[in-house]
Order: C-alpha cells, then structure tokens, then sequence
C-alpha cells in the first residue's frame, strides 16, 4: 500500500488486495513524515 504524504491528513476505504475485504485506511503526515497511521 502506497501512501501519499503531501496530503496532510487522509481517511478512506480500500479493498485488501488478497481477501477483497474493506480496509478503513486513516494517517496524518507531516513534514517530518508520518505521525500516525491506523488500518481496520
């Protein structure tokens, strides 16, 4: 999974690419890189 740091603050839902099953994907960014990141 890629994800893009130049958006500061991002939440979405994404498929898993072996069982298909959503993934609610949440992070934070910033400009030191990530601060936080959680996927459900």
């Amino acid at each position: 999974m890629l994800l893009d740091l130049s958006v500061p603050e991002q939440s979405y839902i994404e498929d898993c690419e072996v069982c298909c099953r959503p993934i609610e994907i949440c992070y934070q960014a910033g400009s030191d890189g990530l601060s936080f990141f959680s996927a459900q």
